[in-house]
Protein backbone atom coordinates (compact mmCIF):
# COMPACT_ATOMS: atom_id res chain seq x y z
CA UNK A 1 0.00 0.00 0.00
CA UNK A 2 1.40 3.29 -1.20
CA UNK A 3 1.56 6.19 1.44
CA UNK A 4 0.53 9.21 -0.10
CA UNK A 5 0.88 12.75 1.47
CA UNK A 6 -1.68 14.57 -1.12
CA UNK A 7 -4.95 13.14 -2.03
CA UNK A 8 -4.95 14.51 -5.41
CA UNK A 9 -2.05 12.24 -6.39
CA UNK A 10 -3.67 9.54 -5.84
CA UNK A 11 -4.45 8.08 -9.34
CA UNK A 12 -6.24 4.23 -8.53
CA UNK A 13 -7.09 2.83 -5.42
CA UNK A 14 -6.85 -0.77 -4.67
CA UNK A 15 -10.20 -2.86 -4.08
CA UNK A 16 -10.63 -5.78 -1.73
CA UNK A 17 -9.52 -9.06 -3.46
CA UNK A 18 -12.20 -12.18 -2.64
CA UNK A 19 -9.74 -15.02 -2.74
CA UNK A 20 -6.28 -14.98 -3.02
CA UNK A 21 -5.56 -18.54 -5.11
CA UNK A 22 -6.16 -17.98 -8.93
CA UNK A 23 -9.28 -21.17 -8.59
CA UNK A 24 -10.64 -19.15 -5.95
CA UNK A 25 -10.81 -16.04 -7.86
CA UNK A 26 -11.89 -17.89 -10.86
CA UNK A 27 -14.85 -19.42 -8.94
CA UNK A 28 -15.92 -15.88 -7.68
CA UNK A 29 -15.98 -14.67 -11.13
CA UNK A 30 -17.98 -17.42 -12.29
CA UNK A 31 -20.45 -17.10 -9.59
CA UNK A 32 -20.97 -13.60 -9.81
CA UNK A 33 -21.51 -14.05 -13.62
CA UNK A 34 -23.85 -16.20 -13.41
CA UNK A 35 -26.17 -14.10 -10.22
CA UNK A 36 -25.30 -10.84 -13.08
CA UNK A 37 -26.32 -12.75 -16.14
CA UNK A 38 -29.77 -13.69 -13.78
CA UNK A 39 -30.50 -10.41 -12.94
CA UNK A 40 -29.86 -8.69 -16.18
CA UNK A 41 -32.33 -11.11 -17.49
CA UNK A 42 -35.10 -11.15 -15.08
CA UNK A 43 -35.09 -7.44 -14.51
CA UNK A 44 -35.11 -6.90 -18.50
CA UNK A 45 -38.09 -9.16 -18.65
CA UNK A 46 -39.66 -7.35 -16.20
CA UNK A 47 -38.96 -4.37 -17.99
CA UNK A 48 -40.02 -5.09 -21.95
CA UNK A 49 -43.08 -7.05 -20.19
CA UNK A 50 -44.55 -3.95 -18.45
CA UNK A 51 -43.48 -1.73 -21.16
CA UNK A 52 -45.74 -3.72 -24.36
CA UNK A 53 -48.41 -5.17 -22.28
CA UNK A 54 -51.22 -2.50 -22.05
CA UNK A 55 -52.95 -4.50 -19.51
CA UNK A 56 -49.58 -4.00 -17.35
CA UNK A 57 -50.23 -0.11 -17.60
CA UNK A 58 -50.90 0.41 -13.98
CA UNK A 59 -49.42 2.10 -10.86
CA UNK A 60 -48.26 -1.34 -9.36
CA UNK A 61 -46.69 -2.32 -12.36
CA UNK A 62 -45.56 1.20 -13.11
CA UNK A 63 -43.59 1.15 -9.88
CA UNK A 64 -42.48 -2.03 -10.37
CA UNK A 65 -40.83 -1.22 -14.01
CA UNK A 66 -38.72 1.66 -12.08
CA UNK A 67 -37.76 -0.69 -9.78
CA UNK A 68 -36.01 -3.20 -12.84
CA UNK A 69 -34.92 0.38 -14.00
CA UNK A 70 -33.11 1.19 -11.22
CA UNK A 71 -32.06 -2.86 -10.16
CA UNK A 72 -30.21 -3.40 -13.53
CA UNK A 73 -28.27 0.03 -13.13
CA UNK A 74 -27.47 -1.20 -9.67
CA UNK A 75 -26.07 -4.24 -10.08
CA UNK A 76 -24.20 -3.00 -12.85
CA UNK A 77 -22.22 -0.32 -11.10
CA UNK A 78 -19.86 -3.14 -8.83
CA UNK A 79 -20.40 -6.29 -9.83
CA UNK A 80 -18.61 -6.02 -13.84
CA UNK A 81 -15.78 -4.20 -12.17
CA UNK A 82 -15.32 -6.83 -9.24
CA UNK A 83 -15.28 -9.74 -11.66
CA UNK A 84 -13.44 -8.19 -14.45
CA UNK A 85 -10.80 -7.71 -11.42
CA UNK A 86 -10.92 -11.25 -10.15
CA UNK A 87 -10.43 -12.64 -14.40
CA UNK A 88 -7.73 -10.38 -14.67
CA UNK A 89 -6.15 -11.33 -11.27
CA UNK A 90 -5.75 -7.43 -10.01
CA UNK A 91 -7.36 -4.96 -7.50
CA UNK A 92 -7.22 -1.54 -9.47
CA UNK A 93 -9.73 1.27 -10.06
CA UNK A 94 -8.69 4.43 -11.42
CA UNK A 95 -9.66 7.41 -9.29
CA UNK A 96 -12.34 8.49 -11.82
CA UNK A 97 -13.77 4.99 -11.80
CA UNK A 98 -14.12 5.13 -7.90
CA UNK A 99 -15.61 8.32 -8.29
CA UNK A 100 -18.17 6.85 -10.84
CA UNK A 101 -18.93 4.02 -9.03
CA UNK A 102 -19.80 5.79 -5.53
CA UNK A 103 -21.80 8.70 -7.50
CA UNK A 104 -23.92 5.75 -9.39
CA UNK A 105 -24.23 3.38 -6.11
CA UNK A 106 -25.55 6.18 -4.60
CA UNK A 107 -27.97 7.05 -6.81
CA UNK A 108 -29.48 3.98 -7.49
CA UNK A 109 -29.11 2.90 -3.56
CA UNK A 110 -31.20 6.13 -2.37
CA UNK A 111 -34.04 5.86 -5.89
CA UNK A 112 -34.31 2.34 -4.42
CA UNK A 113 -34.96 3.21 -1.24
CA UNK A 114 -37.38 5.93 -2.07
CA UNK A 115 -39.48 3.57 -4.70
CA UNK A 116 -39.73 0.92 -2.48
CA UNK A 117 -41.38 3.20 0.32
CA UNK A 118 -43.78 4.65 -2.58
CA UNK A 119 -44.27 0.82 -3.74
CA UNK A 120 -45.17 0.11 -0.27
CA UNK A 121 -47.96 3.44 -0.38
CA UNK A 122 -49.16 1.81 -3.44
CA UNK A 123 -49.98 -1.44 -2.02
CA UNK A 124 -51.72 -0.37 1.40
CA UNK A 125 -53.70 2.34 -0.70
CA UNK A 126 -54.56 -0.70 -2.71
CA UNK A 127 -55.67 -3.16 0.08
CA UNK A 128 -57.08 -0.61 2.14
CA UNK A 129 -58.17 2.19 0.47
CA UNK A 130 -59.44 0.88 -2.93
CA UNK A 131 -62.42 2.54 -3.30
CA UNK A 132 -60.10 6.25 -3.23
CA UNK A 133 -56.66 4.19 -5.01
CA UNK A 134 -57.91 5.25 -8.62
CA UNK A 135 -58.08 8.98 -7.68
CA UNK A 136 -54.84 9.14 -5.31
CA UNK A 137 -52.59 7.36 -7.46
CA UNK A 138 -53.82 8.80 -11.36
CA UNK A 139 -51.23 8.75 -13.76
CA UNK A 140 -49.54 11.75 -12.93
CA UNK A 141 -49.14 11.41 -9.57
CA UNK A 142 -47.52 7.96 -10.47
CA UNK A 143 -45.11 9.88 -12.52
CA UNK A 144 -44.32 12.68 -10.01
CA UNK A 145 -43.60 10.19 -7.46
CA UNK A 146 -41.41 8.17 -9.54
CA UNK A 147 -39.61 11.59 -10.43
CA UNK A 148 -39.09 12.01 -6.65
CA UNK A 149 -37.42 8.57 -6.02
CA UNK A 150 -35.32 9.28 -8.99
CA UNK A 151 -34.65 12.80 -7.81
CA UNK A 152 -33.67 11.79 -4.71
CA UNK A 153 -31.51 9.21 -5.92
CA UNK A 154 -29.86 11.99 -7.83
CA UNK A 155 -29.34 14.54 -4.70
CA UNK A 156 -28.28 12.05 -2.12
CA UNK A 157 -25.44 11.47 -4.94
CA UNK A 158 -23.94 14.70 -5.74
CA UNK A 159 -24.06 15.28 -2.06
CA UNK A 160 -22.21 12.42 -1.08
CA UNK A 161 -20.04 11.59 -4.11
CA UNK A 162 -19.17 15.83 -4.02
CA UNK A 163 -17.97 15.81 -0.36
CA UNK A 164 -16.62 12.72 -0.23
CA UNK A 165 -13.80 13.54 -2.74
CA UNK A 166 -13.25 16.65 -1.17
CA UNK A 167 -11.59 15.50 1.30
CA UNK A 168 -7.76 14.97 1.09
CA UNK A 169 -6.38 11.61 1.26
CA UNK A 170 -2.63 10.46 2.70
CA UNK A 171 -3.72 6.70 4.25
CA UNK A 172 -2.64 5.16 1.67
CA UNK A 173 -5.37 3.89 -1.26
CA UNK A 174 -6.06 0.20 -0.35
CA UNK A 175 -9.97 -0.29 0.36
CA UNK A 176 -11.14 -2.66 2.57
CA UNK A 177 -14.35 -3.77 0.03
CA UNK A 178 -14.68 -5.08 -3.45
CA UNK A 179 -16.09 -1.70 -5.16
CA UNK A 180 -15.45 2.22 -3.90
CA UNK A 181 -17.59 2.42 -0.97
CA UNK A 182 -17.86 5.77 1.24
CA UNK A 183 -16.99 4.57 4.57
CA UNK A 184 -14.09 2.89 2.91
CA UNK A 185 -13.02 5.91 1.43
CA UNK A 186 -12.95 8.06 5.08
CA UNK A 187 -10.81 5.58 6.41
CA UNK A 188 -7.88 7.14 4.15
CA UNK A 189 -8.64 10.72 4.76
CA UNK A 190 -6.17 12.75 6.83
CA UNK A 191 -8.13 15.87 7.67
CA UNK A 192 -11.50 16.48 10.79
CA UNK A 193 -13.53 17.25 8.20
CA UNK A 194 -14.06 13.79 7.25
CA UNK A 195 -16.93 14.08 10.15
CA UNK A 196 -18.72 16.45 7.56
CA UNK A 197 -19.12 13.07 5.91
CA UNK A 198 -19.94 11.27 8.55
CA UNK A 199 -22.50 13.67 9.57
CA UNK A 200 -24.27 12.78 6.34
CA UNK A 201 -24.14 9.72 6.42
CA UNK A 202 -26.32 9.23 9.62
CA UNK A 203 -28.61 11.77 7.84
CA UNK A 204 -28.71 9.03 4.72
CA UNK A 205 -29.17 6.53 6.98
CA UNK A 206 -31.63 7.72 9.41
CA UNK A 207 -33.97 8.96 6.12
CA UNK A 208 -33.56 5.10 5.53
CA UNK A 209 -34.73 3.75 8.72
CA UNK A 210 -37.56 6.45 8.09
CA UNK A 211 -38.29 4.74 4.75
CA UNK A 212 -37.92 1.12 6.52
CA UNK A 213 -40.29 2.23 9.74
CA UNK A 214 -43.17 3.98 7.04
CA UNK A 215 -42.87 0.66 4.84
CA UNK A 216 -43.19 -1.41 7.99
CA UNK A 217 -45.97 0.70 9.39
CA UNK A 218 -47.87 0.16 5.47
CA UNK A 219 -47.23 -3.35 5.97
CA UNK A 220 -49.07 -3.80 9.39
CA UNK A 221 -51.96 -1.75 7.73
CA UNK A 222 -52.11 -4.64 5.19
CA UNK A 223 -51.69 -7.60 6.85
CA UNK A 224 -54.73 -5.94 9.74
CA UNK A 225 -57.17 -5.59 6.49
CA UNK A 226 -55.72 -9.02 4.89
CA UNK A 227 -56.82 -10.73 8.33
CA UNK A 228 -60.23 -9.29 7.83
CA UNK A 229 -60.55 -12.13 4.59
CA UNK A 230 -62.75 -14.58 5.59
CA UNK A 231 -61.39 -16.94 3.21
CA UNK A 232 -58.11 -19.09 3.99
CA UNK A 233 -57.31 -19.24 0.52
CA UNK A 234 -57.27 -15.51 0.18
CA UNK A 235 -55.38 -14.73 3.38
CA UNK A 236 -52.55 -16.99 2.33
CA UNK A 237 -52.55 -15.80 -1.21
CA UNK A 238 -52.01 -11.88 0.68
CA UNK A 239 -49.88 -13.23 3.32
CA UNK A 240 -47.90 -15.00 0.31
CA UNK A 241 -47.17 -12.00 -1.56
CA UNK A 242 -46.77 -9.23 1.25
CA UNK A 243 -44.07 -11.17 3.56
CA UNK A 244 -41.46 -11.87 0.41
CA UNK A 245 -41.15 -8.31 0.01
CA UNK A 246 -41.22 -7.03 3.29
CA UNK A 247 -38.12 -9.75 3.46
CA UNK A 248 -36.50 -8.18 1.15
CA UNK A 249 -37.08 -4.53 1.82
CA UNK A 250 -35.74 -5.64 5.55
CA UNK A 251 -32.93 -6.84 4.22
CA UNK A 252 -32.06 -3.91 1.76
CA UNK A 253 -32.73 -1.32 4.61
CA UNK A 254 -30.95 -3.24 6.95
CA UNK A 255 -27.91 -4.13 5.49
CA UNK A 256 -27.19 -0.68 4.43
CA UNK A 257 -27.66 1.53 7.63
CA UNK A 258 -25.27 -1.30 9.06
CA UNK A 259 -22.97 -0.61 6.77
CA UNK A 260 -22.95 3.30 7.22
CA UNK A 261 -23.70 3.51 11.00
CA UNK A 262 -22.09 0.05 12.71
CA UNK A 263 -19.08 1.04 15.33
CA UNK A 264 -15.40 1.28 13.80
CA UNK A 265 -14.69 -1.48 16.63
CA UNK A 266 -16.68 -4.75 15.08
CA UNK A 267 -15.50 -3.78 11.56
CA UNK A 268 -13.61 -6.50 9.53
CA UNK A 269 -12.96 -6.83 5.98
CA UNK A 270 -14.58 -10.05 6.10
CA UNK A 271 -18.01 -9.09 8.13
CA UNK A 272 -18.01 -5.75 5.59
CA UNK A 273 -18.16 -7.96 2.61
CA UNK A 274 -20.59 -10.31 3.43
CA UNK A 275 -22.77 -7.19 4.19
CA UNK A 276 -21.70 -5.55 0.98
CA UNK A 277 -23.06 -8.57 -1.05
CA UNK A 278 -26.21 -8.63 1.24
CA UNK A 279 -27.35 -5.26 -0.34
CA UNK A 280 -25.66 -4.69 -3.43
CA UNK A 281 -26.03 -8.56 -4.96
CA UNK A 282 -28.76 -9.95 -3.46
CA UNK A 283 -31.72 -7.39 -3.65
CA UNK A 284 -31.15 -6.40 -7.31
CA UNK A 285 -31.10 -10.55 -7.97
CA UNK A 286 -34.21 -11.26 -5.68
CA UNK A 287 -36.58 -8.39 -6.10
CA UNK A 288 -37.24 -9.43 -9.78
CA UNK A 289 -38.07 -13.19 -7.89
CA UNK A 290 -39.96 -11.86 -5.59
CA UNK A 291 -42.14 -8.43 -7.25
CA UNK A 292 -42.58 -10.20 -10.92
CA UNK A 293 -42.16 -13.84 -11.10
CA UNK A 294 -44.69 -14.80 -8.62
CA UNK A 295 -47.47 -12.85 -10.09
CA UNK A 296 -49.75 -14.17 -12.67
CA UNK A 297 -50.64 -11.51 -14.68
CA UNK A 298 -46.91 -10.36 -15.50
CA UNK A 299 -45.75 -14.13 -16.20
CA UNK A 300 -48.61 -14.39 -18.48
CA UNK A 301 -47.88 -11.19 -20.08
CA UNK A 302 -44.17 -12.93 -20.45
CA UNK A 303 -45.51 -15.75 -22.11
CA UNK A 304 -47.37 -13.49 -24.35
CA UNK A 305 -44.00 -11.22 -25.19
CA UNK A 306 -41.75 -14.58 -25.52
CA UNK A 307 -44.28 -16.23 -27.99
Amino acid sequence: MEQISNGSSITEFLLLAFADTRELQLLHFWLFLGIYLAALLANGLTVAAVACDHRLHTPMYFFLLNLSLLDLGFISTTVPKSMANSLWDTRAISYAGCAAQIFLFLFFTGGECSLLTIMAYDRYLAICKPLRYGTLLGSRACVHLAAAAWGSGMLNAALHAGNTFSLPLCQGNALDQFFCEIPQILKLSCSDSYLREVGLLAFSASFAFVCFVFILLSYVQIFRAVLRIPTKQGRHKAFSTCLPHLAVVSLFLSTIMFANLKPPSISSPSLDLVVAVLYTVVPPAANPLIYSMRNQELKEALKKLIS
